[in-house]
């Protein structure tokens, strides 16, 4: 099978930075299943592994978003039978999807949406399984109280991004009153259509912005940027007893006692964890991206994916690492499967 990585961490401007290889087509054994890739997406772990933990001489293929066709399953395999159309954002601890075929536990698979293409489809999971688990099971929204949500507030700080831009629609599905960042006209106009209530500009202070509003404190707080700029002022606007969530690691100590006088909480959001730790919920993945995948085909959820870069090649995908690590990139970025 082709399949196409790196050897070595390498900054994004490196030329060739992307090698394209045959290897040997896996085998699916137990609760694994072997998918023929027919659509990827990238986020932005896929440069956090290219820069930093990749490992030097070992061929490292990276890809956490995929939607394909199963083509074999593993002799435990209960969910699924060749010729299904699934979706899933796998496990970052295994061989990723920019590949023609990928191994992965069918507990975090789904079938994917009727009304999605491959490469559309891609564009959803992983982000659907951030936003869904910080939203519903860091910060405990009962997404079906919606009437209870309704007199509750939610700032999203980086809404135009990949999980932003789902953790809106969530939040609107769930009731609740959203405020949503974002700094650009091209990103207000986005978050706006994607539902939310008020948009504030992160590049000026949170609090100000928010006091333009009206609003002095939130119930919730969904951090999808970097938590070492927003920490102290998360801590400032959050609510009494409201909570915090975050999907960006921390590179300075915090002060986790500015939230004990409001008996507020502080949780980390990272969509692997089930899958690296093989957690007794891990079927829960399966369970969250079959019932999203029925919302996008009601029209409840809306399709992310701005861009479509062709068929994967390492030309094209060194091109998507460039405006993805730029910050600029709104929503996802798409590719057709590897051509044969």
């Amino acid at each position: 099978m082709k399949s196409i990585g790196i050897n070595k961490p390498a900054p994004v401007e490196t030329p060739g930075l992307f090698t394209q290889i045959d290897t040997d087509t896996p085998t699916a054994e137990g609760r694994d299943i072997l998918v023929r890739v027919k659509g990827v997406a990238v986020n932005p772990v896929d440069f956090k592994v290219r820069k930093g933990r990749a490992k030097e001489g070992e061929f490292t293929v990276l890809g956490w978003d995929a939607a394909g066709v199963v083509e074999a399953v593993g002799e435990d395999v209960t969910l699924f039978r060749p010729g299904d159309e699934v979706w899933y954002a796998g496990d970052v601890t295994r061989s990723g999807s920019n590949s023609e075929f990928q191994l992965v536990d069918e507990r975090i698979v789904a079938p994917k949406p009727k009304s999605l293409d491959f490469a559309a489809a891609a564009a959803l999971p992983l982000t659907t399984i951030t936003a869904w688990e910080a939203m519903f099971d860091r910060l405990l929204i009962d997404r079906s109280a919606t009437d209870a949500n309704a007199g509750k507030t939610i700032l999203i700080i980086g809404g135009a991004g990949g999980v932003g831009s789902i953790a809106i629609q969530l939040a609107k599905l769930a009731g609740l009153n959203v405020i949503a960042t974002a700094s650009r006209d091209e990103t207000t106009n986005w978050v706006k259509k994607l539902g939310a209530d008020q948009v504030i500009n992160h590049r000026r202070p949170l609090k100000d912005e928010l006091a333009a509003l009206d609003v002095a404190v939130v119930d919730y707080i969904f951090c999808t940027s970097e938590t070492d700029q927003y920490f102290d002022v998360m801590t400032e606007i959050i609510a009494p007893q409201g909570r915090i969530v975050t999907i960006t690691e921390a590179s300075k100590e915090h002060n986790v006692d500015l939230l004990k006088a409001k008996s507020a909480s502080f949780s980390y959001e990272f969509m692997f964890t089930r899958s690296m730790f093989e957690t007794p919920d891990m079927i829960e993945q399966h369970k969250l991206l079959a019932t999203v995948a029925q919302l996008v085909d009601d029209g409840v959820i809306k399709n992310t994916a701005t861009e479509s870069f062709g068929p994967l090649t390492p030309e094209s995908l060194q091109k998507a690492h460039i405006l993805l690590e730029s910050g600029k990139a709104i929503g996802k970025i798409t590719f057709e499967a590897i051509p044969e």
